[in-house]
C-alpha cells in the first residue's frame, strides 16, 4: 500500500487510524507518518472537547465551537492528504508532529 493510501485511511475513524498505523509500522513512509500524527492529534483534541462539552453553558459553547473547528481542520487535513500536500493543521499541527514523532 502506498503512503498516500495510508494517509487517507488514517483519517477514516479510529479503526482506520489503527490500520494505517499498523501497516505503516513495517515500512515507515514519512508522508503516511505525517498524517498519522496529525490525525492522532485531531482525535485527541476531539476527546478533549468531549470532556469539556457536558459542562453547562460555557462547556457547550466551547465544546460546540471546538467540534466545529476540529471538523474543519480534519477536513482540511483529509483534503491535503488526498492532494499530496504535507501541511500541518493550523494552531497545533506542528506540535502534533513533535509530540508524536515516534509514530
Amino acid at each position: 500500500m502506498d503512503a498516500k493510501s495510508k494517509a487517507i485511511i488514517s483519517h477514516i475513524t479510529f479503526v482506520g487510524w489503527i490500520i494505517a498505523l499498523v501497516i505503516n509500522s513495517g515500512k515507515k513512509e514519512e508522508y503516511a507518518s505525517f498524517y498519522i500524527r496529525q490525525t492522532l492529534g485531531l482525535m485527541l483534541a476531539f476527546v478533549a472537547c468531549s470532556i469539556i462539552f457536558p459542562v453547562p453553558f460555557l462547556g457547550w459553547v466551547i465544546g460546540g465551537v471546538g467540534y466545529a473547528v476540529l471538523f474543519i481542520f480534519w477536513l482540511m487535513s483529509l483534503i491535503w492528504s488526498i492532494s499530496d500536500e504535507m501541511k500541518p493543521v493550523p494552531w497545533l499541527g506542528k506540535q502534533f508532529q513533535e509530540w508524536f514523532k515516534n509514530l
